[in-house]
C-alpha cells in the first residue's frame, strides 16, 4: 500500500541574477541549482509533515544543460517514497526563459519548450511524529 502523500509536487520559479554567474558565458555553478532543490524539498516537507526536514543526501545528480545568469528556472520536487522518517524526492530544474544575446542588454524570451537543465534524486529526513 502506498502513502497518499506520494506524488505530491511542489514547483518554484526563480530568476537567476547576473551576480550568480561564476564562469565565462554567464554560467551559474551547479551548486546553485542544488540549493533551489533544497528550497523545494523544504516546502514539500512542510506540506507533508509540518516540518522543514533535514536533507540527508543527493543521488544521481545529472547536469544536462547549462544554467545561465538571466535564466528563469522552474524547479520541481516530487515525493516518490515516504518512509517512516525518510522522504525520497525526484527533482527537475527547467529553463523556461532565457536572455537573448544580440538584442538590447535586457532582451529575453520565454522558451517555447523548457530545457531540462538538472535532475536529481534526494532523501530528506523528518523528525518522528509527536505522540
Amino acid at each position: 500500500m502506498s502513502d497518499p502523500r506520494e506524488g505530491l509536487t511542489v514547483t518554484h520559479r526563480r530568476y537567476i541574477p547576473y551576480s550568480h554567474a561564476h564562469y565565462a558565458g554567464d554560467l551559474v555553478d551547479g551548486a546553485y541549482v542544488l540549493g533551489l532543490f533544497g528550497d523545494a524539498a523544504t516546502e514539500l516537507c512542510v506540506r507533508t509533515d509540518g516540518d522543514e526536514g533535514l536533507f540527508a543526501s543527493y543521488s544521481d545528480v545529472q547536469f544536462r544543460a547549462p544554467v545561465r545568469a538571466g535564466d528563469v528556472l522552474e524547479t520541481s520536487a516530487v515525493l516518490v517514497r515516504a518512509g517512516t522518517r525518510s522522504r525520497v524526492m525526484d527533482f527537475e530544474a527547467r529553463v523556461v526563459c532565457r536572455s537573448r544575446p544580440g538584442g538590447s542588454g535586457s532582451a529575453a524570451e520565454a522558451l517555447p519548450e523548457p530545457i531540462v537543465a538538472v535532475t536529481a534524486t534526494g532523501t530528506v529526513v523528518v523528525p518522528p511524529p509527536a505522540n
